[in-house]
């Protein structure tokens, strides 16, 4: 088995992967003051939580869009594992060919998901990624990474709003029953909903414009499973992208 890390703004995924296939998935809230010793403890008590014997793990690979944490989480997974962990950036083999301004400075989620999504259809490919920001990816039909999109998340988006105006009220996310809200909460929710929806639809129509192609639709992300029955575009729904993409790099460098 090994353990793939992907630390998001908001939480930090941990996957137990064998021989391709996830063995469990858990979730844990990024912390940037955590020292290492704090995050090796987590990180042992879901080894326990989900009966993983340490003496098992052959390896770990981390992603991170979150720097402060970073080197905290290596440290911890050294500490618990034994051994220091393969960590996304430069110098590490994807087979990926990014067509970029400089190929550095993109996140190392937005790669990750581009070489998730060549597993699973062939390009050109629109990959989207919904979490702390909403990121669109584009991968041309030559397996170049092009560039994509970056945007505010749905959730940041709807916290934003019920802090910034006083009387509109905190909301949960659901799929809403109609378009046309009768009440200030369905109203938001309606608003927020479809209006990510149409904003997908819409930026997808325009990648392919610019690309003069059709693209497969790949999505991922803890909220997308909401928004992807409100698209009109045809999506591939994988809720574990990242974990297949870590899991395809970590392959390529040992």
């Amino acid at each position: 088995m090994i353990l793939a890390f992907d630390i998001g703004n908001t939480n930090i995924v941990l996957g137990g992967i064998t021989d391709g296939k996830i063995d469990f998935i858990a979730r844990t809230s990024t912390d940037r003051i955590k020292t290492a010793d704090q995050y090796g403890i987590q990180i042992k008590n879901i080894l326990e939580l989900y009966n993983v014997d340490i003496n098992k793990i052959s390896g770990s690979i981390i992603a991170s869009v979150v720097p402060p944490v970073l080197n905290a989480m290596k440290n911890a997974v050294e500490l618990v594992t034994g051994s220091k962990p393969l960590v996304v950036g430069p110098g590490v083999k994807t087979g990926l060919n990014i067509v970029m301004d400089n190929p550095a400075t993109v996140g190392a989620d937005r790669i990750v998901c581009a070489i998730a999504g060549l597993s699973l259809a062939k390009p050109p490919l629109t990959i989207i990624d919904m979490g702390t920001a909403t990121t669109i990816d584009v991968v041309d039909v030559n397996k170049n990474y092009i560039g994509g999109l970056i945007m505010p998340g749905l959730k940041s988006s709807l916290d934003s709003l019920s802090e910034k105006a006083a009387q509109l009220p905190e909301i949960s996310i659901e799929q809403p029953k109609q378009v046309i809200g009768k009440n200030t909460v369905d109203c938001m929710r309606n608003g927020f909903m479809y209006g990510f929806a149409s904003m997908l639809d819409g930026c997808i129509e325009r990648v392919e414009e610019q690309i003069g192609q059709k693209t497969s639709v790949i999505i991922t992300g803890g909220l997308s499973k909401f928004v992807v029955p409100l698209c009109k575009r045809e999506m591939l729904y994988a809720d574990d992208l990242l974990l297949t993409g870590l899991y395809i790099i970590y392959k390529k460098n040992t």
